[in-house]
């Protein structure tokens, strides 16, 4: 996990591929497979049977709303982190179970889904009130904007 956490400080700038993390336990970057359109969102990590451990899916909506996900056809757990439009962290659900139907309530205000290897957000400390940076963010909202923006 240092190599996570070793990447933001080597690369500062803001990539389409890239998502940065920082909160009172410390930053991490993840290399992202953006899903933006309905059907990107709705096949998600389904049918994947590995994953890096410092990649994603940022799963993002045109508004901020309510989201819900379930894991029918996802066979590796996930740590989802729900991002509000400011790129803060406003719910985390932890180890979602591979095959599991039960919805998992994301809560209002969503604008973005980061979805990780299960695991990550205790091994790192992920906390919700974590900061995310990313381009998709609208800069000048953006609690933690990209360079130059």
């Amino acid at each position: 996990m240092a190599l996570v956490a070793m990447a933001v400080s080597a690369i500062a700038q803001c990539s389409e591929t890239s998502l940065d993390l920082r909160g009172e336990w410390g930053q991490g970057r993840f290399t992202v497979e953006v899903a933006d359109d309905a059907g990107e969102r709705s096949q998600g990590l389904m049918f994947r049977e590995h994953m890096p451990a410092s990649a994603g899916m940022l799963f993002i909506y045109p508004t901020a709303q309510s989201v819900g996900f379930w894991m029918k056809n996802t066979l590796i757990p996930l740590d989802m982190l729900f991002i509000d439009a400011q790129g803060t962290v406003i719910r985390i659900h932890e180890m979602a179970i591979p095959h599991d139907t039960t919805v998992i309530d994301g809560g209002d205000g969503v604008l973005e889904v980061l979805e990780i290897n299960g695991g990550m957000v205790e091994t790192l400390g992920i906390t919700v009130g974590t900061q995310v940076r990313h381009p998709s963010f609208e800069q000048k909202f953006a609690v933690w904007p990209c360079e130059g923006s």
